[in-house]
């Protein structure tokens, strides 16, 4: 009889490992759109002030988080972004996205359906007033145009540098080896960040570009459209920090002439703790922040 309750006892001690392990592995994804308003979102606009929604081109219908020009008669260079509030350094956001229509008139011909998600971005209320894109790692989307290929989850990098195969890369613009995707059809995206280590981006499931070491440096974007041409009025301070490692940022969602939907937008923090005797503890975080650490009272 005694060695059946022993036996018991370690069944049901196995049994509590088992069951606390699994509750550990369950992901705790983030939705970082609400699908209902813009809560917890910041709008920074091209000669706007923070919070100014310009011609209500940042806006939710749907359940859907969508950037439309139907009030605008011309783009006038009112590049614009809308900020999560919450700055990350290691995580997984994905969302899905598609273009809608025609592209606004005013807008340059490299902006057709074209659009991206900036990651490791500058606040929005550190941009100067003018100032048309933030200091990031752009997630570059772009449309097919009916014939041809023309690559989506590609990197365009204003104010910051890359490795890729361990050299140094100086384009502003790199393409990855996505497929192509015309129309208005709904495109899946990824990014895996791990800090200023490495980034993967990923469509529809497929890696298609990964590079590594992200950091401040190599001037905005080119002699034709530095920091001063980009209207920052602190470029200086930027061009001190060449070199600094770029460890995290916020997160933000581009318009730029053409209109654009995104949905579902979600984030699993690949940060916290990483005590197993902690009750928040996570097997999947890449990154230690044992000082979130919570405990249960014995």
């Amino acid at each position: 009889m005694k060695k059946y309750f022993i036996l018991i006892y370690l069944l049901n001690g196995c049994l509590f490992s088992v069951f606390a392990q699994k509750k550990a592995e369950k992901q705790e994804w983030i939705k970082l759109f609400n699908g209902k308003n813009l809560d917890g979102w910041d709008i920074k606009i091209a000669g706007e002030n923070l919070n100014v929604n310009y011609k209500n081109t940042f806006r939710v219908e749907d359940g859907m988080m969508r950037i439309a020009y139907d009030q605008y008669k011309t783009f006038d260079d009112k590049f614009g972004h809308i900020y999560y509030k919450t700055p990350y350094s290691y995580y997984i956001i994905r969302f899905e996205y598609r273009f809608q229509g025609e592209q606004l008139a005013g807008g340059a011909s490299w902006n057709v359906r074209n659009s991206g998600v900036m990651l490791h971005s500058q606040s929005a209320k550190s941009l100067s007033k003018g100032q048309s894109f933030p200091v990031s790692l752009e997630l570059q989307l772009l449309g097919g145009l009916g014939k041809g290929e023309r690559h989506t989850g590609n990197l365009c990098t204003p104010g910051t540098e890359v490795y890729m195969n361990g050299k140094i890369v100086t384009d502003h613009c790199t393409d990855s080896h996505s497929k192509t995707y015309h129309g208005d059809q709904w495109v899946k995206a990824e990014a895996i960040v791990y800090g200023d280590s490495l980034i993967h981006h990923i469509i529809e499931g497929d890696t298609v570009l990964t590079f590594e070491k992200m950091h401040i440096g190599g001037g905005f974007v080119s002699q034709d459209y530095d920091w001063k041409q980009a209207k920052i009025d602190n470029g200086a301070e930027w061009i001190k920090k060449d070199g600094q490692p770029l460890k995290e940022g916020y997160i933000a969602m581009q318009a730029e002439s053409h209109a654009i939907d995104f949905r579902n937008i979600e984030l699993l923090n690949l940060k916290g703790c990483t005590d197993p005797k902690a009750s928040n503890y996570k097997s999947y975080y890449k990154e230690s922040d044992n000082k979130s650490c919570t405990y249960r009272k014995k």
